[in-house]
């Protein structure tokens, strides 16, 4: 009994990233299912089944990580371990960073491997904000990312000028390459990702951490554009504590159903 005391001190006061909720194996399969239902079936026991039989396994065993193992190796679990803040939303808690955990295999067995160049076939042409920009990015047509990026082009085409800035000229779409200071493939190689404008944009690679290796967080980005993009299914890199304020990718698990 000595030793309890002890146990629950270190459940308290574990960093919170460690501390995060996970939803329970069936809430998982519920929401990646209801988000790409063109790929995914069911779940039986521990493995989501695809449509075409495939069959991956939503725990992996390996129990709660830290944040950098949950990057570098995540299993399905681990990529909803975090819940996406909608809306308007405080500063991230250090290492929050609900969307950055991405299971290669899962997002390349959906949208192909860019290494393989087996991501290009799909690739559809958006005309990113017709009536002030009007020029063409690509991104992938699989899950309707396509359609999808062109509602919400159409509808910050609607914005005032005020937004202009932040908006155009993007800093881009498709682009098979690994992401900074990794060996994992960006979702900018799935075609399913869009920086806009880095004039007004923040990255918390541009900055130094403080004394004690936390970042200060930074934004300028307006909440009606990251509005838009949530209401298309995109989740924003500015919501996370390793903030990317320029990105946003389709990940409608992450979001509420529409």
């Amino acid at each position: 009994m000595a030793l309890l005391p002890l146990i629950l001190g270190l459940l308290f006061w574990a960093p919170e990233a460690l501390r995060a909720e996970t939803p329970n194996i069936t809430a998982i399969t519920d929401r990646l299912i209801a988000a790409y239902p063109t790929f995914l079936a069911r779940r039986e026991g521990n493995a989501l089944v695809w449509r075409d039989g495939k069959r991956m396994a939503i725990d992996d065993g390996l129990g709660p990580k830290t944040p950098a193992a949950r990057l570098d190796a995540p299993d399905l679990k681990d990529m909803l371990a975090q819940p996406y803040p909608l809306g308007a939303a405080p500063q991230p808690a250090r290492d929050a960073d609900p969307g950055r955990a991405r299971n290669g295999e899962f997002f390349t067995t959906m949208y192909g491997d860019c290494r393989r160049d087996e991501v290009r076939k799909n690739l559809a042409p958006v005309v990113w904000l017709p009536k002030k920009w009007g020029k063409t990015l690509q991104v992938t047509r699989v899950n309707g990312v396509a359609e999808r990026l062109a509602a919400v082009s159409a509808e910050l085409d609607g914005l005032p000028a005020r937004f202009d800035v932040y908006l155009y000229p993007p800093a881009g779409t498709y682009n098979c390459r690994a992401i900074a200071g990794t060996e994992r493939v960006s979702p900018h190689g799935l075609g399913i990702a869009i920086d806009i404008s880095t004039k007004e944009s923040d990255y918390w690679r541009w900055g130094k951490p403080g004394a004690d290796g936390s970042y200060a967080f930074r934004n300028r980005i307006p909440q009606e554009i990251v509005a838009i993009f949530e209401k298309h299914g995109f989740i924003w890199g500015g919501k996370w504590y390793h903030y990317d304020t320029m990105h946003f990718e389709y990940r409608p698990e992450l979001l509420p159903a529409r």
